[in-house]
């Protein structure tokens, strides 16, 4: 039997390849349960061959969709099939969220907005800083050189292990971000006040190496994108230093509240109660 409820629901999705391990569908649902919205999100696996007919069923409409979220291996491929883009998604060449205006796929990147969020919320005034550094050069760090520009951060070091990429970066981002080699890592850090790990070092609690982190100024920031465990062993070191940490479950919190509003009309807000059920999911020790 039909289900004509089903009809009525406005629905989103996330499209990745693969998709399983996205937590996004239990974030969106448990906004939509909280604010009464009668709708759904699914997270859908697209491989790469069927990515473009996946994006042509969107913009006609058949899929019933409002837009979504796009994860790896899609983001740069979503930018090249947007009807629309903003500033952002731009500068990136890549994009995460999606949705449809009047009949028009507009498209954005919230990744770095995920990104600041998570610090303005768990490490009030980090922005103060002047110096930054960033680990890895590598897709996540774009976003968020970009969100740390914006927001002010006077000079940025991206230090990566392929010294080329971090210079190619650098280049592109302006005058104010410089590109180094691993060996640059101690001198950019003396006296940087915010120091962001964008690579895999430390995921799944495999050991990493003991990084200058006593270089930063006393009141600097430690972050680490990585989120499984939430206590990284870079965010380990820094805590036994004795600096402010932020783990990197609120960035993947934060960055979702821009699409849930353009598809569902709502702002959600991001809770302790959602980022424990997250924990919880994900088998972490909060």
């Amino acid at each position: 039997m039909h289900d004509s409820r089903e009809t009525f629901l406005m629905k989103a999705f996330v499209a990745g390849y693969p998709i399983k391990h996205s937590r996004s569908p239990l974030i969106h649902r448990y906004w939509l349960g909280q604010l009464g919205i009668a709708g759904d999100y699914e997270a859908v696996a697209v491989e790469v061959t069927d990515f473009a007919s996946f994006i042509a069923n969107l913009k006609s409409g058949e899929s019933g969709y409002r837009g979504g979220n796009i994860t790896i291996p899609h983001k740069e491929s979503a930018f090249l099939l947007a009807d629309r883009c903003d500033d952002l998604a731009m500068e990136l060449g890549a994009v995460n969220t999606l949705w449809l205006e009047d009949g028009i796929l507009c498209a954005t990147n919230s990744d770095g907005i995920g990104f600041v969020r998570n610090l303005d919320e768990r490490s009030p005034g980090w922005d103060q800083c002047k110096t930054a550094v960033v680990l890895g050069a590598g897709g996540a760090s774009r976003a968020i050189i970009q969100s740390l520009r914006e927001r002010g951060v006077a000079n940025i070091h991206v230090v990566n292990r392929t010294a080329q990429r971090a210079i190619e970066l650098a280049d592109h981002f302006g005058s104010s971000i410089h590109g180094h080699a691993l060996d640059a890592l101690d001198e950019v850090s003396t006296g940087a006040g915010l120091f962001v790990n964008t690579t895999s070092l430390g995921m799944d609690g495999h050991p990493v190496p003991t990084l200058p982190l006593s270089k930063l100024t006393g009141d600097a920031v430690v972050t680490d994108i990585v989120y499984t465990p939430l206590v990284t062993p870079i965010l380990e070191q820094a805590q036994r230093d004795g600096f402010r940490t932020v783990d990197g479950l609120g960035m993947l919190l934060h960055q979702a509240g821009t699409g849930f509003e353009k598809w569902f009309g709502q702002m959600p807000v991001v809770t302790e109660e959602l980022r424990s059920l997250i924990i919880s999911d994900l088998g972490l020790k909060a």
